[in-house]
């Protein structure tokens, strides 16, 4: 018979290591979006610190095993929470303001971007997952969308990283060269803001490009890439549907990729932000959650990514994600001269 102070003992392992591997993720956290604010660089993301902390730390010394459930936790819920809080950020309103021509531009240079760099990534002989997800973040939304794809991927850790790094790179390039490019390519505020949301990586990389050009551009930039956050959702769908789908071999074999719900989780909040007014402090609180919370789950993908499997992927991979910076910068360029802006 198991006594009562046996049994206590017992159970006190299972509880401390969840503790201890999120206090090690949160720290990371809140670290990178403390250093965010002290450095006043609105534009370096606490998600690319977190992962880049992460795998600083994750290979000078492996957290050891009581820190596994926690970092697993991490990287698992707290990532698809702060993914369903990025739904507070996106109104239907808003995306309708862009217009038929700006939704289509949005659109048409998503779905041919992320088809143009899946064929290149077979054309380079790129793992077919890592190629998922840097089509994904080249097309969508930069790191948030890697980690959203990779639900219905389900590449290693290294994959994402390397992808994270990759649209990292060229989302920061885009941020630099935009806005220099402006009057030589003769777009107007409203054309250049919808360019720029439409084909730059990442949320804060469009903002820094657009907003130093005005305040019309500044505005349908955002616009423009809050519309491809929104077509984050359907595309995580298609690939758990179709190019991830993981075959069955008859009775034995019933394992297929799990359906991401937290995409309908997203577009929930999407809908109840367009439906509902909700208080501008709740908004900028829950995107601050949003934030830390995604940066908590690059935290525990960069502690379990090993620095020699990230370099034994090679150049190949970032000569697609170079591939896929040139072609979603030029067919949207295009698709913004044929729009009438």
């Amino acid at each position: 018979m198991v006594s009562r102070a046996e049994y206590v003992d017992h159970r006190r392992p299972a509880a401390f290591p969840a503790f201890a591997g999120l206090l090690l993720t949160g720290g990371i956290a809140a670290t990178a979006m403390l250093f965010r604010e002290a450095t006043g660089i609105q534009t370096l993301s606490p998600l690319i610190l977190s992962i880049v902390m992460g795998m600083v730390i994750g290979n000078i010394r492996r957290p050891s095993v009581q820190f596994h459930s926690g970092i697993t936790f991490s990287l698992k819920r707290l990532l698809r929470i702060g993914i369903v809080l990025l739904g507070l950020q996106i109104t239907l309103p808003q995306l309708l303001s862009l217009g038929l021509p700006g939704l289509l531009t949005v659109t048409v240079t998503l779905a041919a971007s992320f088809i143009a760099v899946t064929l290149m990534g077979r054309a380079l002989g790129v793992d077919r997952h890592l190629t998922g997800l840097i089509a994904a973040g080249t097309s969508v939304c930069g790191a948030s969308a890697v980690i959203a794809a990779n639900a219905a991927i389900r590449g290693r850790e290294e994959d994402v990283a390397y992808a994270v790094a990759c649209v990292t790179i060229f989302g920061t390039l885009s941020m630099l060269a935009y806005p220099l490019l402006m009057l030589p390519l003769h777009l107007s505020p409203m054309a250049y803001g919808v360019w720029s949301g439409a084909t730059i990586h990442e949320v804060a990389q469009v903002v820094a490009a657009t907003f130093q050009s005005g305040e019309i551009a500044g505005q349908f930039g955002t616009i423009a890439k809050l519309a491809r956050i929104v077509l984050l959702a359907p595309l995580v769908m298609t690939l758990a549907a179709t190019l991830f789908r993981s075959p069955k071999s008859g009775a034995q074999n019933q394992e297929s990729t799990p359906f991401p719900l937290f995409v309908l989780g997203f577009l929930a909040v999407v809908a109840l932000n367009s439906a509902v007014h909700i208080p501008q402090a709740v908004v900028q609180h829950g995107n601050l959650l949003a934030t830390f919370l995604l940066s908590c789950g690059l935290a525990a993908m960069g502690l379990q990514t090993h620095m020699k499997q990230l370099a034994a992927q090679g150049l190949r991979p970032l000569l697609l994600g170079a591939f896929g910076w040139l072609f979603i910068s030029g067919f949207g360029y295009l698709m913004v001269r044929l729009a009438p802006f």
